[in-house]
């Protein structure tokens, strides 16, 4: 599913360059449960962000599906992330000024799979958010947010799930929902990448890999 060869990424600012990943090679097969966990700044996020294809390596290779996400054009690359690939941000990344159905119709715009408001309010009754449809990400709680941002993902039916500490700011019983609809992604067949600080999700990951420094310091397979 995702074959990464040598990936280095290198950040150049006025104090010198950082290596936020150096030389990385992973390979990761499908319909998998993976969890990246290390200290902050061990790269975890932006090995995370170049899978994604959000992040473009300064040198190395990378394929997600059998595509090299960095050589296609812009557009090949928008459509081909925004139809096979979901992301949950810790940040939630809402729109402000459009509510709960319409964040979660976003994904419709991106891509070219067929989503409907009905298949929305379905997610959102499952997620238990279906009350909160008209309302606003500033009128909603944090686990609010974070169902929805999780529901936005979903709703295109996609191969790989790319999480980022989506249970970062909450509660334990927003974090337990919110792994509950993950593995019953995964459990479904998909595959969920996700990094996280804590010991939460280590009963359902498949493959735990620690990072330090840029590089992968162990693989764990349960």
């Amino acid at each position: 599913m995702i074959n990464i060869q040598e990936i280095t990424k290198i950040y150049s600012s006025k104090k010198g360059d950082v290596i936020a990943l150096n030389e990385v090679d992973l390979q990761i097969p499908k319909n998998i449960f993976v969890l990246i966990k290390g200290p902050s700044g061990c790269g975890k996020s932006t090995l995370l962000f170049t899978i994604g294809g959000m992040l473009k390596p300064s040198s190395g290779k990378i394929e997600v599906f059998g595509k090299a996400p960095y050589q296609l054009s812009e557009k090949e690359r928008t459509l081909f992330l925004s139809t096979q690939l979901g992301f949950v941000f810790q940040s939630y990344h809402l729109v402000p000024y459009l509510n709960v159905l319409e964040n979660i119709l976003l994904s419709k715009r991106a891509g070219n799979k067929t989503v409907t408001a009905e298949q929305a309010k379905k997610l959102a009754q499952e997620l238990n958010i279906e009350d909160r449809l008209k309302h606003y990400p500033s009128e909603l709680s944090i686990g609010e947010k974070q169902r929805v941002a999780l529901a936005r993902a979903l709703i295109i039916n996609p191969q790989l799930i790319l999480a980022d500490e989506p249970t970062g700011n909450l509660d334990p019983e927003n974090t337990q929902e919110v792994l509950n609809h993950l593995e019953k992604f995964h459990q479904a067949g998909g595959s969920v990448i996700m990094v996280s600080h804590g010991n939460e999700a280590d009963e359902l990951a498949d493959i735990t890999i620690s990072m330090g420094k840029g590089k992968i310091t162990n693989i764990k397979t349960k």
